[in-house]
């Protein structure tokens, strides 16, 4: 699940995933980060749910991917568009 909240020229973009799919540590990496794993690592909730936030300028073009334990990349059935192997979200 992706949430977007506009904040002035920012969009909070907040990224969501069921708290055992997959089991162990999970990263959202993406251009926003320079695609460095662990560093926004996903935090388990209350809800069931794990979850991570990111701000990037409004009108920006953001792709990322999702990194689990043993090097085991997946995607988010709710990005806008897929582009080559990466989600794309346009904010």
């Amino acid at each position: 699940m992706i949430r977007r909240q506009m904040k002035g020229e920012q969009v909070r973009i907040t990224f969501a995933i069921p708290e055992d799919v997959p089991a162990g540590r999970v990263s959202v990496v993406g251009d926003f980060n320079d695609w460095t794993p662990g560093v926004h690592t996903m935090i388990k909730r209350a809800n069931g749910m794990r979850s991570v936030a990111v701000t990037v300028p409004t009108g920006t073009v953001t792709r990322f991917r999702y990194l689990g334990e043993n090097g085991r990349w997946f995607d988010d059935p709710d990005a806008d568009a897929r582009d080559r192997e990466d989600g794309v979200l346009i904010v």
